[in-house]
Order: C-alpha cells, then structure tokens, then sequence
C-alpha cells in the first residue's frame, strides 16, 4: 500500500515536470517591440543595443553602446556618457553573449535619454 502511493505520487510529479517543459517549450521565440534593448549582464555591465537570437544559448547585441561611469578626482564628481562600442583596439561591430550571464532585458523606448543619444551618436 504504501509503496503504491510513492509510485502514484513519482507518476503525477513527473506527469507535472513534463507538462511544464512543454509549456514553456512551446512559447517560441521571444519578441523584441523596440529596436534597442537594455541588456544587464551578472558582472553588473549594462549594454545597449540591438538584440538578436535572445532565447537562444548564444545572443548576439549589435549597434552597442555602453556608459562607463567616470569621477573626476578634483570635484568628486561622476559623469557619464553613452559611448559607442568599437572604438576599442579590437574594433568590435557586436558581441556573443552567453545567455547565462544576463540577469534581464528591458526595452529602450523611444523619447528615453538613452534613444535619444542614441540618435545623436555618430554612426
């Protein structure tokens, strides 16, 4: 009796894993509304740009952007400045992302501070 209400009981927890695999298997792809997207990464580095493959094992972000955060050591001050990936020495035009890295992805919408540099940004 009692060994029948294990095996019942390992029956409906694994009829209840399947049918959640399923579930979220069966969303498809993410879709992205905006053509920029904010992309946080676990080392605490946010990009911005335009994402491709999210769902996948490897995103790619292309168009990035970045905002180093700078003090100035006489006024203590912080600035920050949206600046354009690829000025680097390697001259990067995107990156691969491992997708076990980024904690979220949010939305740039149009008329936000970051469109709106993003704009202006010399291409």
């Amino acid at each position: 009796m009692k060994a029948i209400r294990w095996i019942l009981l390992l029956v409906v927890l694994l009829a209840a894993a399947l049918a959640a695999f399923w579930t979220l298997r069966s969303r498809g792809p993410v879709r992205l509304t905006t053509g920029y997207q904010a992309v946080l990464l676990s080392n605490g580095s946010v990009y911005y740009g335009k994402l491709e493959a999210l769902g996948s094992s490897y995103p790619v972000l292309r168009d990035v952007f970045y905002v180093p955060v700078g003090v100035d050591p006489n006024t203590k001050q912080t600035s920050s400045v949206l600046i354009p990936r690829g000025k680097e020495w390697h001259g990067p035009d995107y990156m691969i992302l491992n997708a076990r890295y980024i904690l979220l992805v949010e939305p740039v919408t149009r008329g936000s501070r970051v469109a709106e540099r993003i704009a202006k940004a010399p291409k």
